[in-house]
């Protein structure tokens, strides 16, 4: 869903609030969530846990039509791979997966090797940062 989410979408974000160590996450699942505050924890109401969202800035309208913020939830399904790593998406990520540590506030983040299952990059493994497969 990365591809989908424009740029103008995430323009009013200041921050992100993450609630678990995404250095230990290879990806995330990341969609705009129709909510009716610009900040706080969000209810999350899918299978699997929320482990972060955004939070905008006072100058974001609400929609028109249902008075609600969009407003990025970034998740996991029970079926992923911190969960099941040699399950569905060990070598892969769904599409709307990007790489928690391309995120940042008004950046819609990318999926990587890793975020994909595969090795460290070369500039990682340089560097000597190793990460669990």
């Amino acid at each position: 869903m990365s591809s989908l989410i424009s740029a103008d979408e995430v323009s009013h974000e200041t921050a992100l609030v993450w609630l678990e160590d995404i250095e230990q996450l290879d990806y995330v699942r990341q969609s705009l969530d129709r909510l009716p505050t610009r900040k706080g924890k969000p209810a999350y109401h899918r299978d699997g846990r929320m482990v972060g969202y955004a939070v905008l800035d006072t100058t974001a309208k609400p929609s028109r039509a249902s008075g609600t913020f969009r407003r990025r939830v970034f998740w996991l399904l029970p079926h992923d791979r911190d969960c099941q790593p040699e399950g569905l998406y060990a070598k892969s990520a769904p599409a709307e997966a990007v790489d928690p540590r391309t995120l940042e506030p008004r950046v819609k983040g990318y999926k990587t090797e890793r975020s994909e299952g595969g090795p460290p990059s070369n500039a990682m493994q340089e560097l000597g940062i190793t990460l669990p497969l």
